[in-house]
């Protein structure tokens, strides 16, 4: 399985729902960066990903985007390959 790493915070509906999606897809381990606890983790994600929203999501070295973007790859049947070792 691909490593995962999720920019999130504590109180957000969709990083719990990302979470649940890819648990669903046999994700059992996710990386998450807590930027409602660091700011500056908040500032660091936004150069990289351009975006100030969570989640923001990473399969391996892949931005995949928010929980939007994800949902979008399972429905479009491309998140399987992603999380493929």
């Amino acid at each position: 399985m691909a490593n995962v790493m999720m920019y999130c915070t504590a109180v957000c509906p969709y990083c719990v729902r990302a979470e649940q999606l890819l648990q669903r897809k046999g994700v059992r381990e996710i990386e998450k960066i807590r930027v409602d606890l660091q700011p500056e983790l908040r500032a660091a994600m936004m150069e990289k990903t351009g975006r100030r929203t969570v989640p923001q999501i990473y399969i391996g070295d892949k931005h995949v985007g928010g929980f939007d973007d994800l949902a979008s790859l399972e429905r479009a049947g491309e998140l399987d390959k992603l999380l493929a070792p």
